[in-house]
């Protein structure tokens, strides 16, 4: 007699992974993207494990967006801002896009001062409006220094001038509700101060700023570790000090400043004060003194080696690119020391470990 056949159950493998945590593994590797670099603005995002940040955000929070998502980021899974400095093109988009996301921002607290600074309307006062307040401010420290037997007549004048006074005073407070009820342009939904050569830890990532020299408030570079992998982030500096030096050693990926060719600048457009700033120990690295580092300080452990910052106005791809390759023959490695350029109008593709 045929027995009627059952349908054999299933075993579920417990090691199996499902394709969607496939999809997810992907996403969770160690990976670094350059979003933009150069004078009209600079980001990057990093990512390891579950942890991704935005380092510097000199791009309007729409374009950061847009190119996060041309590179396969998602802006909405970003934990942390984290900020070099204050120049224009490293926080144009800063404000606009923390609060967007709602996630905090790490800087120095004195570049976080300079940028409240930045940011924060100043008054504009007229020469009329200078010699009123002038007079007023006179006026009160002569009521001050008035004899006590004037009070009378203080007070007969105020009686006759009340109802002004109540005017005045309304107004006063209209006008300080109208201030009051204005955005703070300042405002984030979270601060966390860091200090240069004190690493702290943000969710999967951990970060070791540094002290680099250039003509901000309190600049800073980066080494990130992850994963067990090093990524550094070294631009806007006027030269290599030992500091840098020694924390550029032992990296897996090395974004370096490549700002202008020494001829094209001094033959190009700026005015010779700014010509001089960027020349100066605290303004941004030639091709000639990146090379020169990569040659003679440079331990050449990098798998990557992405040079940044290109001046758009004194300095050209190709001159970059072969000064720092000149500089690179020497380590015979592979594998090691690919160099890539990171451009101003789109993003690098991603560079993943």
């Amino acid at each position: 007699m045929n027995r009627p056949c059952r349908p054999r159950s299933l075993k579920v493998n417990p090691y199996a992974v499902p394709l969607r945590r496939l999809w997810l593994y992907a996403h969770i590797m160690v990976r670094f993207t350059v979003l933009a670099s150069g004078s009209k603005g600079n980001s990057a995002v990093v990512s390891g494990g579950h942890t991704r940040i935005l380092v510097d955000a000199g791009l309007s929070c729409r374009e950061l967006f847009r190119r996060m998502r041309q590179a396969g980021e998602a802006p909405e899974t970003l934990d942390a801002i984290l900020i070099t400095h204050e120049h224009m093109d490293h926080i144009g988009g800063l404000a606009v896009t923390a609060r967007k996301l709602g996630i905090p921002v790490y800087f120095t607290e004195a570049t976080h001062r300079a940028w409240v600074r930045w940011i924060t309307p100043r008054r504009q006062m007229t020469y009329a409006q200078w010699i009123e307040q002038c007079r007023n401010q006179a006026a009160e420290r002569q009521a001050e220094a008035a004899p006590e037997g004037s009070a009378s007549e203080c007070d007969d004048v105020e009686a006759e001038t009340g109802a002004g006074a109540t005017g005045a005073k309304a107004l006063d407070e209209k006008a300080s509700a109208i201030d009051d009820s204005k955005p703070d342009p300042a405002w984030l939904p979270s601060v966390q101060y860091f200090q240069a050569g004190r690493p702290f830890q943000i969710g999967d990532i951990s970060v070791s700023p540094f002290t680099i020299p250039h003509d901000a408030a309190d600049p800073v570079g980066f080494v990130f570790h992850a994963e067990g992998v090093r990524m550094a982030v070294a631009t806007d500096l006027g030269y290599v000090p030992p500091n840098v030096k020694a924390q550029l050693r032992k990296v897996d990926l090395l974004l370096l400043e490549s700002n202008h060719d020494l001829e094209m600048l001094r033959d190009g457009p700026y005015p010779w004060s700014v010509k001089q700033r960027v020349l100066s120990r605290v303004g941004h690295l030639s091709n000639e003194a990146a090379a020169d580092f990569l040659e003679s300080s440079y331990d050449g452990q990098a798998s990557y080696v992405i040079l940044a910052h290109l001046s758009e106005s004194n300095n050209l791809p190709d001159l970059a690119r072969v000064t720092a390759e000149r500089a690179l023959a020497g380590y015979g490695s592979l594998l090691a020391n690919r160099l890539l350029l990171a451009g101003q109008h789109e993003p690098l593709s991603p560079i993943s470990f």
